[in-house]
């Protein structure tokens, strides 16, 4: 049927728009926290929590992924 295709795009979407988010994120991040552990090693903490902070983001669209589908 016409609605099982457009909920499957929007969980589709739910899922590829947060990622894409993400790894846009995790580009900035990351590259300023290499720059940030070259000066000093003791940041290592802070940077990689820093770096992990954003895949929380595709976790919530994988959650409004399989609310939308109906598996929650």
């Amino acid at each position: 049927m016409a609605v099982d295709g457009l909920v499957a795009i929007g969980a589709a979407l739910a899922i590829s728009v947060t990622a894409l988010a993400t790894a846009w994120a995790q580009a900035k991040i990351g590259s300023a926290g290499i720059g940030a552990l070259a000066e000093d090693d003791s940041l290592f903490g802070n940077v990689f929590l820093l770096a992990v902070i954003p895949e929380t983001m595709v976790i919530f669209g994988l959650v409004v992924a399989l609310v939308v589908t109906g598996f929650i």
